[in-house]
């Protein structure tokens, strides 16, 4: 027996379609078996599965579960709920990997899988490698020793969230959950936090209808930033669908970005761990680059993707690492993989021990910037490196500052523009960022030249 999958579910970083389209429950039991195939081959077992609160993840959640088994795993079932619950099911119980069932912030007709293998996150050439297994039916068969148990994390998983939060005063939280699958966690939080807690949407509801679970999206945080001000709370917290990225909202309302969250959790951490490496994605705001270095820490900039962070963090020892797309990862006293829910309690505790200060005050002394939104714009698969490539050539001809780490970051005197192909879409990706608007204009224009002299239009 062998299996193809559709051409475009095997992405960089996970697998992901659309249900009835692109993804069926023939392909989750198919990724099953050659997923528990790697691990039995290296010598594994034992394989959590969870899954989030999307319609369609039940039954892709079994026909995982009876792949694995077919294979001759075990496997345990540690239930529905955020991303970073499974990953942190399958540190605790030593498990020889795991499987997430979830579409995170995509259309509720979408759904995917999200992998860890001993330990590791699981991407890139391994999940080529799982389309190979299955296209040449190249697995193993179990015969009858694999073996599907409940083991449900949920009460253990929010214990170890509190375990960590060191606030001293009581703060005023609003929690917008976006019926995603950090619902029930975040509203079992704020019922045991000290303080005054109002939960948004923490239903978990896979047709999302009060909001898409995206919080780097200004109109999917309207409503919490409603609440605070209304409330007159603190600050207010946003998850997107699988919990494993978080948007912040100050008391006056506005929206701290996740190099911005980044720089606060840092300015803390740095305070017991002085001269530790920060990693921030090539997107992240010089703001975030100049503090870390201010305080005391080391700024690194690594490549987009959660994935390759994570690789990063555990190469180089980095004790906290984030993205602009609200990815947070903290291994002092934690794991090391992206958890929105505990990046949430680290910066809840922060907050709660300031004297005479405020997450609003304390985002009005960062240095302004002034920046376009990332520019996501078509360009075809084929294309988009050779494009990001051209440039980059040009570029090194004209003696330009460059950082070529995750496709081309310019420097000038006015500031910086990015240009990078997206691993998971036929786009490019851009932004520019400057000290004033003037700066910010000339930055733009240097970038549309560079993609004009490539035959690329930057929408306006």
């Amino acid at each position: 027996m062998n299996h193809t999958f559709h051409p475009t579910i095997l992405r960089e970083y996970d697998i992901r379609g659309i249900v009835g389209e692109t993804l069926f429950a023939a392909d989750a039991f198919a990724i099953g078996k050659a997923f528990g195939t790697r691990v039995r081959r290296a010598g594994g077992r034992t394989i959590c599965v969870g899954w989030d609160g999307r319609l369609s993840s039940p039954e892709l959640a079994a026909a995982l579960v009876d792949g694995l088994v077919s294979a001759g795993c075990r496997v345990a079932k540690v239930g529905r709920g955020p991303t970073p619950m499974l990953y942190y099911a399958a540190k605790i119980k030593g498990a020889d990997g795991g499987i997430m069932v979830t579409g995170s912030h995509n259309p509720p007709t979408h759904n995917g899988f999200k992998m860890v293998f001993q330990g590791r996150p699981f991407f890139g050439p391994d999940i080529k490698d799982l389309g190979s297994i299955a296209a040449a039916g190249d697995w193993l068969d179990g015969a009858g020793a694999g073996e599907a148990v409940d083991e449900p994390v949920f009460a253990e998983y929010v214990d170890r969230l509190l375990a960590d939060y060191d606030g001293v005063h009581p703060l005023k939280v609003v929690w917008d959950c976006g019926n995603g699958a950090a619902g029930e966690v975040a509203q079992e939080l704020a019922r045991r936090l000290p303080g005054t807690h109002t939960v948004l949407f923490g239903d978990i509801d896979g047709t999302f209808p009060n909001h898409h679970p995206d919080p780097t999206e200004p109109h999917n945080l309207r409503a919490l930033m409603d609440e605070v001000l209304f409330s007159h709370a603190h600050l207010g917290l946003a998850f997107d669908g699988d919990g494993d990225r978080v948007g912040v909202v100050d008391a006056e309302g506005r929206i701290l970005w996740g190099d911005q969250i980044l720089v606060i959790l840092a300015e803390d951490l740095l305070k017991s761990r002085p001269g530790a490496p920060i990693i921030a994605d090539v997107k992240a705001s010089k703001v975030f680059f100049d503090e870390v270095a201010r305080l005391g820490g080391q700024p690194v900039m690594g490549r987009t993707g959660h994935s390759l962070i994570k690789t990063q963090m555990a190469e180089i020892g980095a004790p906290l690492a984030g993205e602009m797309s609200g990815h947070i990862f903290f291994a002092d006293k934690y794991y090391g993989f992206d958890d929105a829910l505990y990046a949430a309690i680290r910066l809840l505790g922060i907050v709660a021990r300031w004297q005479g200060q405020t997450l609003a005050s304390r985002r009005d002394k960062l240095p302004h910037m002034v920046n376009t939104p990332e520019m996501r714009f078509d360009c075809a698969e084929e294309r988009k490196f050779q494009v990001v490539a051209e440039v980059k050539e040009r570029l090194a001809a004209a003696g330009a500052k460059v950082n070529a780490i995750d496709g081309v970051r310019v420097d000038t005197d006015d500031g910086w523009w990015l240009l990078r192909a997206s691993n998971t879409q036929a786009v490019l990706v851009a932004r520019c960022e400057a000290t004033h608007a003037d700066g910010l204009k000339r930055l733009r224009k240097a970038l549309e030249a560079q993609l004009t002299a490539s035959g690329v239009a930057l929408p306006h």
